[in-house]
C-alpha cells in the first residue's frame, strides 16, 4: 500500500499580504499528479486545511476542489482538523461524504474508529484541545499529553482486537520537533509538546502542526507544509512523504518535493551593497525579508530595494552597533503569553502581577477554546 502523507495546507493564508492561493492551487495540481504517477491508494492530511475557522469562500473552493479531484482517481482520502480549523465546519457531512472515499476526522471521540482499508486501520486523531476533552473523557491533567495519550491508549486497545498494520495521523507538537514563526503557539500552561513514545507500536504516524519536515523517527514523521509560510522557513524544501507499506509494516518513506511558485529569502547588510553586490542577484525574484545595518537609516529605503528587488517584503533597521529596537521582531514564534505580558511591561513600565498574568492567560485560552468551537 502507498499513502502519501501530507499536511498544513493553510487554504486561504496570505504571505506579507500576498496571495499565496495561486501557489495553492500549484501545490493541488502537483499532488493530485503525485496520486497519479505514483499508483497511491490513500492520501493523508494531517490537519491545518485551512488557515482560519472561517475560511474565505476561494479557499473553501480549492478544498472542494483538491477533495473531488482525489475522489474521482478514486483514490482514499482522509483528513483531520487541526488547530487552526474549526473541527465543526470541516467536519459537516462527513458521514455522507464517506461514501466517496472523502473520510474527515473532526469529532474528538471517533479518534479510535478507524478507516480500515485492506488490513491497514487508519486513525484520524484531530488536534485535540485539552480544555475541551478533560471533562468528557475525566484526564487526571489538563495537557496536551493527557489528551493524546487518552486517544492512544483508546487505539493500541483496538489494534489488540483488530490486528493487522496500522496508520495514525496527529496534529501535536512532538518533543525534539523544530518549529517555525509560522506556527500558532498551541501552549497549555506552557507545556505544548507530546513525547514521541506516545504513538509506540504504529507502523506510521503522518504528523501535521510542525511546518518544516521532519523525521522524528523511520515510523514517525511530519510532512510539514506545501508552501513556506514565513520567513524563517527559507531554505526548507516543501512536499509531501510517499510511505510505502508492506505485509510486516512500514517498509520506506521517500520525500516528493512540491512546485516552488515563488521562494523565499533574506538578505541583511548596508543598502548601496544590497543594491550592488552581484552575489544577490540569484535573490532577484525571490519574496525577501531585508535587514538594513547601515548605521544611519537610508532613505527612500523600500522604493530603492524594490528597483533591485521587486518582491521585497518586509524591511527593518538594525544599526550597526545597536540592539535590535523593533517590537515586531520580539513578537515571530513567540507564546501569546509571552508576547502579552511583554506589552504591559513596556506600555506601564512594570511588569504584571501575578493576578494581572492569570487574567492574561485566561483571556487567551478562552479565545482559542472559543475558536476551537467555532
Amino acid at each position: 500500500m502507498r499513502v502519501l502523507h501530507t499536511s498544513d495546507w493553510h487554504l486561504g493564508r496570505s504571505f506579507h499580504r500576498e496571495s499565496l492561493l495561486e501557489g495553492q492551487a500549484a501545490f493541488v495540481d502537483h499532488l493530485v499528479e503525485t496520486v497519479r504517477a505514483e499508483r497511491v491508494d490513500v492520501v493523508a492530511v494531517a490537519g491545518d486545511v485551512y488557515d482560519r475557522a472561517l475560511p474565505p469562500v476561494d479557499a473553501v473552493a480549492l478544498c472542494n476542489e483538491a477533495l473531488r479531484r482525489l475522489a474521482a482517481l478514486r483514490v482514499r482520502t482522509i483528513v483531520i482538523s487541526g488547530n487552526h480549523d474549526s473541527a465543526k465546519r470541516l467536519g459537516f457531512g462527513a458521514d455522507l461524504i464517506d461514501a466517496a472515499g472523502v473520510h474527515l476526522r473532526t469529532d474528538p471521540a471517533r479518534a479510535w474508529e478507524p478507516v480500515v482499508i485492506d488490513d491497514v486501520s487508519f486513525y484520524g486523531i484531530p488536534y485535540l484541545e485539552p480544555e475541551l476533552v478533560r471533562t468528557p473523557w475525566d484526564l487526571p491533567e489538563r495537557t496536551h499529553t493527557a489528551a493524546l495519550s487518552h486517544a492512544m491508549s483508546h487505539i493500541q486497545a483496538d489494534l489488540v482486537r483488530r490486528g493487522g498494520r496500522s496508520v495514525v495521523l496527529a496534529h501535536a507538537f512532538v518533543t525534539g520537533g523544530q518549529a517555525s514563526d509560522s506556527e500558532r503557539d498551541i501552549s497549555v500552561g506552557g507545556v505544548e509538546h507530546v513525547p514521541l513514545t506516545t504513538f509506540d507500536g504504529i507502523d506510521y504516524v503522518a504528523l501535521g502542526h510542525l511546518h518544516g519536515r521532519q523525521r522524528m523517527t523511520p515510523a514517525a514523521r511530519y510532512s510539514g507544509s506545501p508552501l513556506a509560510y514565513s520567513f524563517s522557513e527559507t531554505g526548507q524544501v516543501k512536499g509531501s512523504w510517499l510511505v510505502t507499506l508492506d505485509a510486516s509494516g512500514l517498509a520506506g518513506a521517500d520525500f516528493v518535493p512540491a512546485p516552488v511558485p515563488r521562494p523565499v529569502g533574506r538578505l541583511r547588510g548596508h543598502l548601496d551593497d544590497l543594491l550592488t553586490d552581484d552575489r544577490h542577484a540569484p535573490l532577484e525574484d525571490h519574496w525577501l525579508q531585508v535587514v538594513l545595518t547601515d548605521p544611519v537609516r537610508p532613505k527612500s529605503a523600500m522604493d530603492r530595494l524594490r528597483a533591485r528587488f521587486p518582491h521585497t517584503l518586509a524591511l527593518s533597521f538594525e544599526p550597526e552597533g545597536a540592539a535590535p529596537a523593533a517590537p515586531a521582531q520580539r513578537l515571530s514564534g513567540r507564546p501569546e503569553i509571552d508576547v502579552a505580558l511583554d506589552f504591559v511591561r513596556e506600555v506601564r513600565g512594570e511588569p504584571a502581577d501575578r493576578a494581572e498574568e492569570a487574567l492574561l492567560r485566561q483571556a487567551i485560552e478562552e479565545s482559542r477554546i472559543k475558536e476551537a468551537m467555532a
